[in-house]
């Protein structure tokens, strides 16, 4: 639709642009005596208006010339064309409505069409038409990269979407194939504690479906998660298996992506607890300063670990995750010692209203 004509206020604008360009009209022909200010007004206006319904198809000649499809010779015949045709068109009106104000108005002539007002009609119908083309081609090449952008933007959402889906597939296997190990083990040792953990690993899995296709979740729903999984690894681990809580309560409320915690706990576990022989305490500390959220996860390895080492899969999977929501505002980092592996990440800080 016409960028003119679709909006209300852009319309009365324009019109009213047009009729103070009629009032100019009739000062420069009141100033030239070549008309009484009664004359000039009723041949001005109405010119104007007809100006301003012919200049509005240059709009229509701009979008019948797609910027990928044009050459500059072609839209310089074409543009050139249409505002001769403008000027040509603006004249013939001229002299007609001066024709029909003398009949009107019972006047020898409202307005004496000289050789050089005629000349000096053409030229403003020629030019003003001229200016409306270019001024028209500006306006669709801004809404055509403003189009584009929005396009982009909405292929970047579907590109992340389908990377967060991608990245979420890997993942969820991974938690059930280590919980269904555990319970394979466990059925050979303790049948009872086999069907706890079977009863305990429903109810994770229950609520791991709850929340996995949300892109953000509070934190206290995050550690919820995390206190099912550990009263399932707790049955297999018993007292080797230590955990330490720091959270500040400002950060209880923040919002974050569902599930980034309980895999850093299971690598904590496999690559870490499970190689030692008394097992050890895995410190999660997690704090808002600023306008970042802090969380650091901290646990014991083996001085000489063997091939549970692990990949780094699982973070890398988490940094990539982080990069789709995020963007360059995320950061992952792990670093490891002889004794012991931490890794931390900074995200905004975001507020859960509902907390």
């Amino acid at each position: 639709m016409h960028p003119i004509l679709s909006d209300r206020r852009r319309f009365l604008v324009y019109i009213t642009a047009w009729m103070m360009t009629g009032v100019l009209i009739a000062r420069l022909l009141v100033s030239a005596d070549l008309a009484n200010w009664s004359f000039a007004m009723v041949f001005s206006l109405p010119l104007a208006l007809f100006g301003g319904f012919l200049t509005s198809s240059a709009y229509f000649v701009c979008r019948s010339l797609p910027f990928n499809r044009r050459s500059f010779s072609l839209a310089a015949l074409i543009f050139a064309s249409a505002s001769m045709i403008s000027g040509i068109s603006w004249l013939g009106l001229c002299y007609g409505w001066n024709k029909v104000l003398v009949l009107a108005l019972d006047e020898v002539e409202v307005l004496h069409m000289s050789s050089h007002l005629s000349v000096l009609f053409f030229i403003t119908g020629f030019a003003v038409y001229l200016l409306a083309l270019l001024a028209f081609d500006v306006y669709i090449a801004f809404d055509n990269i403003r189009e584009a952008d929005r396009r982009e933007a909405a292929s970047r959402l579907l590109a992340r979407d389908a990377e967060l889906q991608v990245l979420r597939s890997q993942i969820d296997p991974h938690f059930l194939f280590n919980s269904l190990n555990s319970i394979s083990a466990l059925t050979a040792i303790d049948a009872v504690a086999a069907r706890t953990m079977t009863i305990a690993l429903a109810d994770f899995f229950r609520q791991t479906l709850a929340i996995a296709e949300k892109e953000k979740i509070s934190l206290n729903d995050e550690l919820r998660l995390c206190e099912n999984f550990l009263a399932v690894e707790k049955i297999r681990f018993g007292k080797k298996l230590g955990m330490e809580f720091e959270v500040t309560t400002e950060a209880e409320t923040a919002l974050i992506p569902p599930m980034i915690l309980q895999p850093l706990l299971e690598n904590a576990i496999k690559h870490g607890i499970r190689n030692l022989p008394k097992g050890g305490i895995i410190k999660v500390t997690i704090f808002q300063r600023d306008c970042w959220l802090h969380i650091a996860v901290e646990n014991p390895v083996s001085s000489a670990p063997g091939n549970s080492t692990g990949n780094g899969l699982g973070l890398n999977n988490l940094r990539q995750r982080f990069f789709a929501l995020y963007g360059e505002q995320a950061r992952v980092s792990w670093q490891r010692t002889d004794e012991k592996f931490v890794l931390e990440m900074t995200l905004p800080f975001e507020h859960n209203n509902h907390e």
